[in-house]
């Protein structure tokens, strides 16, 4: 399964690429984090593999991720007109999945985020949730995008609305 989601944030390219890089504020925007932590590497550079724990309702996932491409390494001074890259790889249970980020300015104090994800599943179950519920996946990185955009711009806090 694949599918692409991008979302317009109104912030400029370097400011917004630094608050999505930056771990202290994943769980402020990621929706459902429990603990996103390096088993080995430093958070965020290519290389680094992740224990993530997400819960979903009254369901929690484990994973491992891990980061395949970050460009440029550094997030400061970046050439204008160059396309910034986050793509990792996530393990779990009966799916493995891939997420290539695309960060460009859309303006001055605008930037486009390109979300292309790719979805591969293993064992009975986990192919019929991709096979009967494929929109819920795209709804999710939908949300997660609307979640950073609103803490980007505003300052909004996911685990302040969560119940």
């Amino acid at each position: 399964m694949r599918y692409t989601v991008s979302i317009e944030i109104s912030l400029p390219r370097e400011r917004t690429v630094q608050l999505l890089a930056e771990p202290a504020n994943m769980p402020k925007w990621l929706r459902g984090l429990v603990l996103h932590e390096p088993l080995s590497g430093v958070h965020g550079q290519v290389g680094t593999e992740s224990r993530v724990v997400m819960r979903m309702g009254q369901r929690t996932f484990e994973a491992t991720e891990t980061i395949t491409r970050r460009e440029p390494a550094d997030l400061h001074g970046i050439p204008k007109g160059s396309v910034v890259h986050f793509d990792r790889e996530i393990s779990g249970e009966g799916m493995w999945s891939v997420t290539r980020d695309r960060l460009t300015e859309a303006g001055p104090e605008t930037t486009l985020w390109v979300s292309e994800n790719e979805y591969r599943f293993d064992g009975l179950l986990m192919r019929l949730v991709g096979l009967l519920m494929p929109g819920s996946f795209r709804k999710q990185s939908r949300q997660h995008m609307q979640d950073f955009k609103a803490f980007a711009e505003e300052g909004k806090d996911v685990r302040e609305t969560e119940g």
